[in-house]
């Protein structure tokens, strides 16, 4: 009889214990994580004093925290119609704190995180947390985050670069607003900075009746405010496997900074414990002096290369500017150039008032070389044309001689003098190019050289010999 009693009470004990459990199941707290055995990786590591660090300047960009059971996110819902699978209501609170490495210098933030897995090792740092990668956005990820990002990023739509969001299977928020709260007083909104070092504390609520998440901010001592900072309607049920593991991700950049979490409490079918602000581990000390040394040496560093950089791009944009490109038949022809930075200012630019025509292949500007005030004519084309190129190269360079040589003997031999001579000779064939010949129409090629030296002429009795001589 009394072995009878004991093994009664030993059943009733640890029926008593599992009943108790089960009533358990699903919620946890942290007051620090000194104690935890949170499943970490990355950058993540608890500090000695309890407090959890997701990024520091020393190891991985990417830091995660989870805790280490996964936990039963899905159950049945059964009706006289039939049984349908639903997400269940959860609720948990955190208290976390951002610190730039400098003043000012952010680089992007953390994130509450549901997951099906703890493996992020395809997962890309800096804008994509340490959660997600190039392929963002597919469905696939069944991922729910909370994001405190201090990171403006234009390819996820961010609206600043203090805000917090709401993220499904990707890192465009659903839903995201600038950081803060609304006073219960007066229900004005209060903006909080979330990387300023101060421990604020987080509130996420999903409500799997009503389907409805909500997220609240506030400073670490100030109780929950009535009003959320995010309501968004959402059935979670299809994002939710049936074992999900909850945690932080956090990811760094260039620009350092650290990323901490105080305290954690969650529950599943009810409201997750208040955390005792009392017992939470304190933030480590700043080191003003190393940092005040390390901001001394980056910053005149940072805006060197900055200053070098920019000349560097003012040089490549200049020089692509004036690039030149040598077209085949220059080669085979051989005309005179001039540089094209030299035509584009004597054009100043090709401005539209230095238009003088618009010819079957190109435009033509007038211009001044600005080193001898000498007007110019210039004819831009496409050199991907080919129209017309046999005739724009008996157009310009017809005799292939410069403006100015020397003959045998050293005199001075001025082009325009050189082709009126033949031109009163009757011998102005004598002055095409003799590589023209059989590439060109030898006609076409006089007129243009008729025409040349009829626009050189400055009095009537000039016009009046060259056109008896033509």
């Amino acid at each position: 009889m009394p072995t009878m009693v004991a093994l009664v009470l030993l059943l009733l004990l640890l029926l008593d214990g599992k009943l108790a459990w089960s009533a358990k199941e699903g919620q946890f707290d942290y007051h620090g994580f000194a104690a935890g055995k949170l499943t970490l990786d990355g950058s993540a590591k608890v500090m000695p004093s309890g407090v959890l660090a997701l990024t520091n300047s020393i190891n991985p960009p990417n830091g995660h925290a989870f805790h280490p059971t996964p936990l039963r996110f899905i159950q049945e819902s059964k009706t006289v119609m039939n049984t349908a699978v639903v997400a269940r209501s959860f609720s948990t609170s955190f208290v976390f704190a951002i610190e730039d490495e400098y003043h000012g210098l952010s680089c992007d933030g953390l994130a509450f995180v549901v997951s099906p897995t703890t493996d992020f090792s395809t997962a890309n740092r800096r804008q994509y947390l340490g959660l997600l990668n190039a392929t963002n956005g597919t469905p696939n990820n069944r991922i729910l985050a909370v994001e405190l990002d201090t990171i403006m990023n234009t390819e996820f739509h961010d609206i600043n670069s203090n805000h917090v969001g709401i993220d499904v299977n990707s890192l465009v928020s659903r839903q995201a607003k600038t950081a803060g709260y609304y006073n219960d007083e007066d229900g004005a909104f209060r903006d909080l900075t979330l990387s300023s070092r101060e421990p604020m504390q987080v509130w996420v609520d999903y409500d799997g009746q009503v389907k409805r998440l909500n997220v609240t901010l506030a400073p670490m001592q100030m109780s929950k405010p009535k009003n959320p900072l995010l309501s968004e309607a959402i059935d979670l049920s299809p994002i939710m496997v049936d074992m999900m593991y909850v945690g932080f991700s956090s990811s760094s950049g260039t620009i350092i900074a650290h990323h901490y979490v105080l305290g954690w409490s969650f529950s599943l079918d009810g409201p997750a414990l208040p955390l005792d602000f009392s017992k939470l581990p304190t933030l480590p000390r700043v080191d003003t002096k190393t940092r005040s040394k390390i901001l001394g040496i980056m910053l005149p560093l940072t805006t060197a290369l900055v200053v070098a950089a920019l000349l560097v791009a003012v040089f490549v944009f200049r020089r692509r500017r004036f690039s030149e490109v040598r077209e085949d038949w220059e080669y085979e022809f051989g005309p005179h150039r001039f540089a094209y930075k030299d035509l584009f200012h004597a054009t100043n630019g090709f401005k539209c008032s230095n238009l003088v025509g618009v010819g079957g292949f190109g435009r033509v500007y007038k211009g001044v070389l600005p080193a001898s005030n000498f007007e110019i004519a210039v004819k831009i084309v496409s050199h991907d044309s080919r129209q017309g190129l046999r005739e724009f190269i008996a157009e310009v360079v017809t005799c292939g001689r410069r403006p100015f040589s020397m003959d045998e003997n050293n005199h001075r031999i001025v082009l325009v003098d050189w082709v009126l001579e033949h031109q009163r000779n009757g011998s102005i064939l004598d002055t095409v190019d003799p590589r023209l010949i059989g590439n060109c129409n030898t006609e076409e090629a006089i007129l243009v050289l008729n025409l040349g030296s009829f626009c050189t002429m400055s009095d009537d009795s000039s016009v009046t010999v060259l056109l008896e001589g033509r």
